[in-house]
């Protein structure tokens, strides 16, 4: 286990200085820069801006530096944020971020094994139907159409939550939703598939002919097994939930770090844009690793380390 944790980590590293070296040379290849935008400012505080920022230095000087703060877990000042950090931005927008992912990854988990299971226990049935439809609608309507959709009738029209803002539980219904519609599908999908084929296998058949029950036989034996699918989903799910709240955050006006990263591409505010993207890898990383460590817990068959020939 540690050997393998150990290995994972160096890929780890290697992933993440491959994706800052990106990051870093993407945003100097954008046409202009951070203060292009500024009206009339005058060359002199241009050359002073430049100067503060560490802008005129030579690109090998900046890449180094940039390097630099990261392993001391420093993403530099805001471009635009005046008087802010990054990792100002970053520790007060990523907890509304997290509670809003959470919130949206338990919808999307629970109501998506829930249809997956009844549809592979009524196969071919009404409630099958009923609950791919549902996953085909989730999967085909983008999370910013659902959002809308959301909004119109469940708030304008219904009344029932917010529009929009976060100020109380009910504020996080709307976007919570908006964000799991999609996963929920594929959750849906996976546990339905999944379900039907460790459902025909022989096991299955012996459990049922000692006279087990139906709630036992599904939820002791076939779900574990079925679930599979599921955990090895969770690391995309990870990625797609956070990257699809920077859009759901800024429809429902909700103050998280997905609203600063949209603003600072509008206003080419590269710090920002660098260190959110660092953050959002480095955690989409570590939950890749805790999803193959998961796989050994739920299923002991599974080895992490490839296992020496003739074994």
């Amino acid at each position: 286990m540690f050997k393998y944790i150990g290995k994972r980590l160096i890929y780890m590293f290697l992933s993440l200085w491959l994706i800052v070296t990106a990051t870093f040379f993407l945003m100097r290849a954008v046409p202009g820069g951070p203060f292009t935008s500024e009206k009339q400012l005058p060359p002199e505080i241009q050359k002073n801006l430049n100067q503060y920022y560490g802008l005129d230095q030579p690109w090998y000087h900046q890449y180094f530096d940039y390097l630099t703060s990261i392993l001391k877990w420093d993403f530099g000042p805001s471009f635009k944020y005046k008087g802010q950090t990054v990792n100002d931005l970053i520790n007060g927008g990523f907890p509304v971020s997290f509670m809003l992912g959470m919130e949206a990854i338990l919808i999307a988990i629970a109501i998506g094994v829930i249809l997956g299971v009844i549809a592979a226990l009524k196969h071919n049935k009404w409630q099958d139907y009923t609950a791919m439809v549902i996953a085909v609608l989730g999967i085909s309507v983008p999370s910013f159409i659902m959002a809308a959709v959301l909004q119109y009738v469940l708030a304008m029209k219904l009344q029932i939550f917010p529009v929009a803002r976060w100020e109380s539980w009910a504020h996080t219904v709307l976007p919570a939703l908006a964000l799991a519609s999609t996963p929920m599908a594929f959750i849906a999908r996976l546990t339905r598939s999944s379900m039907l084929e460790v459902l025909s296998n022989d096991y299955i058949r012996t459990a049922k002919a000692k006279g087990l029950s139906r709630g036992v036989i599904t939820v002791k034996h076939a779900m574990r097994n079925a679930m599979l699918p599921v955990v090895s989903y969770m690391g995309p799910l990870v990625a797609g939930i956070l990257t699809g709240s920077f859009v759901i955050e800024k429809i429902f006006g909700i103050p998280g770090l997905g609203s600063h990263f949209v603003l600072s591409i509008s206003n080419r505010d590269y710090t920002t844009i660098m260190g959110v993207t660092v953050f959002y890898s480095i955690l989409l990383l570590f939950c890749i690793l805790l999803v193959d460590i998961a796989y050994g817990f739920i299923d002991p068959r599974i080895k992490l380390t490839g296992a020496k020939k003739g074994e």
